[in-house]
């Protein structure tokens, strides 16, 4: 299943605000489960459900609310994975 441009802009947007919204204090008990739900349904997978682990954890303990969980899956997601399988579509096509 191969995702357009659009969606893939989409989820970027999502993962700023949800990010911004993480950055909010005092929101850390109802923002931590949500966030990590949010996370397993944008990142399906293995790698979703250990981004919302570390998500949930992330946003629970006091202090590293300012760790962008969202935008680094994005990151993780798009460009390091996607990067990586266009170098082995390369190199099988030669």
């Amino acid at each position: 299943m191969k995702m357009n441009i659009e969606d893939k802009y989409k989820k970027l947007a999502l993962s700023l605000i949800f990010d911004a919204i993480g950055f909010i204090p005092f929101l850390d008990i109802v923002w931590a489960p949500t966030s990590a739900y949010l996370m397993a349904k944008m990142y399906k997978g293995k790698e979703g459900k250990v981004a919302a682990v570390f998500s949930f954890i992330e946003e629970a303990l006091p202090f590293l609310d300012v760790i962008p969980t969202f935008t680094i899956m994005w990151v993780y997601t798009y460009v390091f994975k996607g990067a990586t399988a266009e170098k082995i579509k390369k190199t099988i096509e030669v």
